[in-house]
């Protein structure tokens, strides 16, 4: 974690054998897509609810999120083999363990497969999984699963990070991170996979935050492979992952409050967590940027891969950090295509950043090297890496 050598600062984008890198990127939905627009009938229709405030007020979520489309497991069919899932205060813990547990699974392994493909290269070479998800719950976990669905060989060395939450994808590259740093060769398959079934129930005027889940979150999985020393014949490093930290702020545990119940999930999220966030992230982001050595940075001068928790948190960050607006626009327009997808987000943003950094190498505008990739989940938890763009 030390600081970022003179020479690499003024040199060609070439990776630094000694740190881990983002070979690949891939990602998988379920088939289920979801217009903000309709979501609000379907909703209510789906859960037998004829409550005219709540309609309305869940009507104003949807449009103040931002959120255009988003992808869902839940689908007629489910509803009709369970249908106690849309019935208030049922015990459907075991049923919706039963559809998360599968579902999960299955994107995780779409999207690793998706991601190896981009790779290039055999999926007998990759040594390690970290898995992250907080919608599961299951003795052996889902990282075993995703091995035996693709096939990894039973010396494989694997990871969880469960209940995690939307910290958890970086949380993952983070600790990828230091697998592969600290295991010359070795390829780390990084895949996460989440859906709203765990948490789904029908609206109540005594849990009006619930609507805030409705009106924002979606389901997929994303998949990363991360190495060091990457070999240029046949890998092509996207981004060298420099430095990375984690810090949580004491006395804000109430403030992302998830508890695995007999119906499910029970989520609440603070009204304060913008504000929590706002009034924290610039220290966190001058200690992460010192630690690299990169102090003399304008922020503007950086790119930025940053959880999309939501409109509010993206608007307060751009404002505290006094971002110009197209710093955000990957996050936004991850938000905005697939809601908050918790730990896969930042998956979805990094292809988003990779699109538009080709948009200006083509326009022949400079393009910023080096960025911050930042979440923010329960603890409140920060994560922060320091990245630097090697796409070429």
């Amino acid at each position: 974690m030390g600081s970022i050598d003179a020479a690499v600062l003024g040199s060609e984008k070439k990776s630094n054998p000694e740190k881990a890198t983002i070979l690949a990127l891939g990602k998988a939905f379920p088939h289920q897509l979801v217009m903000q627009e309709y979501l609000v009938d379907g909703y209510f229709k789906t859960t037998k609810c004829d409550d005219p405030e709540l309609k309305q007020k869940l009507t104003r979520l949807c449009k103040t999120t931002t959120v255009k489309t988003r992808y869902v497991v839940m689908s007629e069919e489910i509803l009709k083999k369970y249908p106690e899932l849309a019935i208030e205060g049922g015990s459907t813990v075991t049923q919706r363990l039963d559809i998360c547990n599968d579902a999960v699974t299955e994107m995780a392994v779409e999207a690793s497969r998706a991601c190896i493909k981009n790779w290039g290269r055999s999926i007998s070479d990759i040594t390690h999984v970290v898995y992250v998800s907080s919608s599961e719950a299951r003795l052996p976990g889902g990282d075993l699963y995703l091995a035996k669905g693709l096939g990894l060989s039973p010396d494989t060395h694997r990871v969880l990070l469960y209940f995690v939450g939307c910290s958890g994808g970086v949380a993952g590259l983070r600790v990828a991170k230091d697998i592969a740093e600290n295991n010359p060769g070795s390829r780390v398959l990084l895949a996460t996979s989440e859906t709203t079934i765990i948490g789904f129930k029908p609206p109540s005027v005594d849990r009006p935050y619930d609507l805030v889940g409705v009106a924002l979150f979606g389901d997929g999985a994303g998949a990363m492979i991360i190495g060091s020393d990457p070999d240029p014949i046949c890998e092509k490093p996207l981004f060298e992952l420099h430095t990375a930290i984690q810090n949580f702020l004491p006395e804000t545990e109430k403030t992302i409050d998830g508890r695995l119940t007999e119906q499910g999930i029970n989520f609440k999220l603070s009204r304060e967590l913008p504000q929590i966030i706002e009034d924290n992230v610039e220290n966190f982001c001058k200690k992460l940027i010192g630690k690299a050595g990169l102090a003399h940075k304008n922020y503007n001068q950086m790119f930025w891969a940053v959880h999309p928790g939501g409109p509010a948190i993206l608007n307060r960050i751009e404002k505290r950090l006094n971002l110009s607006p197209e710093k955000l626009s990957p996050s936004r327009r991850a938000l905005m295509d697939y809601g908050n997808a918790s730990s896969n987000s930042i998956v979805y943003v990094l292809e988003y950043m990779l699109e538009e950094s080709k948009k200006v190498r083509n326009m022949n505008e400079e393009e910023n090297e080096w960025g911050l990739i930042l979440a923010f989940g329960p603890g409140v938890t920060f994560e922060g890496i320091i990245a630097r763009n090697l796409d070429v």
